[in-house]
């Protein structure tokens, strides 16, 4: 399907890292980088090393590789929103269960619940665990409050003691949910719902705050377009894979994107496109995700894997999403395929690691096909020119599903 292959070697390359919905500081993401270059490099046999990113601006770093005897520089930043994700999650708990009502109300009073389920049912219980996990924190703090309250009562039924052992069992239950919180590192049920409850808030559309801050990733990406680089790669994480279209088409529309300049890539990894897209008021993320499809200023790679459960796998973005126009040309959707591309020692050792899963595009492979997140990232190829030729995955879904196909004006 890549046709345009912009073929030149890439010896300097800019990459633009784009996270998921994630409050952790970007030093987590030059450390993965780090350890699972070198794994990498041992395993496939080249070389790869990071040092500090000269310069202010975006948090990054230096990689410096040689790959199949070529020499290749890439400066790589991480376009930051993790303080706007630390502020959507700083809600009580009382709060966040009158967002997993709201949110259920979303999803399912718009008919979008049914129509994910019906694309991957992985992403969707993933979105339905932290309800459930939630629900069941909750009636066990109530258990625990009915248990404290009818023992104790057994001692005296006189009412100032049945009132003390009711504020008692009130707050022995009120303790352990906030217990749970305190322990959300291991559940993920507060992350999850906060997760969803983001989107879902507004229906669909980006709230002011995220749209002042897509802005700036443009401003840094349209900077880099004029460096004297061989190629601009953006790439867009989980939530970040939607930010990472709007910022493009943004772009393109503005003009920024110049012909003659650095080539142009944009990798979407394990992307959940269609928790927002199929919401009603999503006409801004359906109508850059129409308008990026047909353009030629760059290439675009969607990869997903079906053993990641927290993603809309082989669900091609643009056509789920009923959006496709005439001359669609991206994205080349296909699979990771991680239990071809892991040794089965490694797929049993990850198997049931959901988490650690969704973030596997970003690492090592012992048994490694054409996908590489480091040559692809410091690599002497461009993005095109790697997938020159390379077919879609055939079991890729590219029917339309979603019920609110309208776009922005």
């Amino acid at each position: 399907m890549v046709s345009k292959a912009q073929g030149k070697t890439v010896k300097t390359r800019r990459v633009f890292y784009i996270p998921g919905y994630d409050p952790i500081h970007p030093r987590r993401y030059r450390e993965l980088y780090r350890k699972e270059s070198a794994a990498q490099a041992a395993i496939s046999g080249y070389e790869i090393g990071l040092k500090p990113k000269a310069g202010r601006g975006n948090y990054g770093w230096q990689v410096d590789a040689e790959i199949d005897g070529q020499r290749v520089s890439a400066q790589v930043e991480v376009l930051v929103w993790s303080d706007i994700v630390r502020e959507s999650m700083s809600s009580s708990i009382p709060a966040t269960y009158w967002q997993l009502l709201r949110t259920a109300w979303v999803y399912i009073g718009s008919g979008a619940l049914w129509r994910l389920m019906g694309l991957r049912k992985g992403p969707v219980i993933a979105a339905l665990y932290p309800v459930g996990m939630l629900m069941a924190q909750a009636l066990l703090a109530v258990a625990l409050g009915l248990l404290t309250y009818g023992l104790l009562g057994m001692l005296s039924d006189h009412w100032a003691a049945r009132l003390a052992f009711a504020a008692l069992g009130m707050g022995l239950g009120i303790a352990l949910l906030r217990w749970f919180k305190k322990k959300d590192g291991k559940f993920f049920a507060y992350y999850l719902m906060h997760d969803y409850a983001y989107s879902a808030a507004t229906k669909g559309a980006n709230p002011p705050q995220l749209e002042a801050r897509m802005a700036t990733f443009g401003d840094a990406i349209a900077a880099a377009l004029t460096d004297d680089v061989d190629e601009v790669l953006v790439v867009g994480h989980s939530s970040g894979a939607h930010l990472g279209v709007s910022v493009l088409a943004d772009l393109i529309r503005s003009g920024r994107v110049a012909e003659g300049g650095p080539a142009l890539g944009f990798v979407t990894l394990g992307q959940v496109v269609p928790m927002v897209s199929f919401l009603p008021r999503a006409e801004r993320l359906r109508s850059d995700l129409r308008y990026l499809s047909a353009r030629d200023e760059l290439a675009w790679v969607d990869v997903t894997a079906p053993g990641d459960g927290c993603a809309f796998a082989l669900c091609d973005p643009v056509a789920v999403s009923g959006v496709a126009p005439e001359g669609k040309r991206w994205p080349l959707v296909f699979s990771a395929a991680f239990t071809q591309t892991l040794s089965p020692a490694r797929w049993k050792a990850l198997r049931w690691r959901f988490f650690r899963l969704h973030f596997q595009y970003l690492c090592a492979f012992d048994r490694p096909r054409d996908y590489d997140y480091f040559q692809i990232t410091a690599g002497p190829q461009t993005l095109a020119a790697r997938y020159d030729g390379r077919p879609a995955s055939k079991s890729r879904i590219d029917q339309a599903v979603s019920k609110y196909t309208s776009v922005a004006a």
